[in-house]
């Protein structure tokens, strides 16, 4: 497999995406290669690819527009993932009436800055800020639904924590599979302290993080795929976890979906403090799935988004 756009390239031809038209030639290709034209949407709609700069990062963004849109839902990646992996998610939002708006998060996909890494989680929450700066600025229609992935549920997890009394998400806050504390993260502190001092990251190592075997293998060839994990965003991360546990509680009650067979994050642990944090949130736990949610079987996909279809 190999992709027919470059990825710095096509970056640095993007407009501003409050000035963005629908993708040029390279852009088009970008959007063919990870089916994000979505050729078998049943529902009309036009895109925008454009680009916008926060925290000295050039962070690439992309729209989804159906002619009359009920809402807007604004979509959050994981780590190591990218817009380019989670069509199935916008078919269902623009089938469910809603416009779509997503970035790759900084070093990851499209988006500028050393892959897969972060000083600071305070820097995806300026992100998060712009993007909904993004959401105005393009007169997306309310309400504004807001849904992460892993890495992107724990974005929109400090948003809602610390920022509840202002927060211009009014609608539903959906979680899959979200990230408090990884799996076996007692090791994983050890391990970053052991190595910081010596390397900045090591080998990433692939994992069956979804029961589709058409995407993993798709995963293992996707030529925007970091291959490494830096140890930046460990210490990041070892922060950030700190800063949630330590978060007061808010009045807002999330959807969360959580497949048992998750062995990337300790989701146990996860729904104990999300379960604290916020009130009553809403659980659905699928007892086959992974944690690649936005890429599981069919059969997986169609049952926790017919659930949480019935709350939009």
């Amino acid at each position: 497999m190999s992709a027919t756009f470059h990825p710095d390239q096509l970056r640095a031809s993007l407009a501003l995406l409050a000035d963005a038209r629908p993708p040029c030639e390279h852009g088009a290709a970008y959007q063919r290669f990870y089916g994000l034209d979505l050729p078998g949407c049943g529902v009309r709609f036009t895109s925008l690819l454009g680009r916008f700069e926060v925290e000295g990062f050039d962070v690439v963004a992309q729209a989804w527009l159906p002619p009359q849109p009920r809402g807007t839902l604004l979509l959050l990646h994981g780590f190591y993932d990218h817009m380019g992996l989670f069509r199935h998610l916008i078919d269902w939002a623009l089938d469910c009436g809603l416009a779509v708006l997503s970035c790759d998060l900084p070093g990851h996909g499209l988006s500028s800055g050393t892959r897969a890494s972060i000083q600071d989680f305070a820097h995806y929450q300026s992100v998060l800020d712009s993007l909904l700066i993004q959401a105005g600025s393009l007169t997306l229609p309310r309400p504004w639904h807001a849904l992460g992935q892993s890495t992107g549920g724990a974005i929109l997890i400090d948003h809602a924590l610390h920022q509840a009394q202002r927060s211009p998400i009014d609608g539903q806050l959906m979680l899959l599979a979200p990230l408090v504390r990884p799996r076996a993260w007692g090791w994983s502190r050890l391990s970053y302290h052991a190595l910081r001092p010596f390397v900045d990251g090591i080998a990433r190592r692939f994992s069956e993080n979804s029961n589709d075997p058409a995407f993993l293998a798709f995963l293992q060839a996707d030529p925007l795929q970091p291959l490494r994990l830096p140890t930046a965003w460990v210490g990041a991360l070892v922060q950030w976890v700190k800063r949630i546990e330590a978060a007061p509680g808010c009045e807002r009650s999330p959807l969360i979906v959580q497949g048992e067979q998750d062995m990337t994050v300790d989701w146990r642990y996860n729904l104990k403090v999300l379960e604290r944090k916020f009130r009553q949130p809403e659980i659905l736990r699928l007892p086959q799935g992974r944690h690649h949610l936005a890429n599981e079987t069919t059969r997986i996909r169609e049952h926790y988004l017919s659930h949480l279809r019935e709350r939009l």
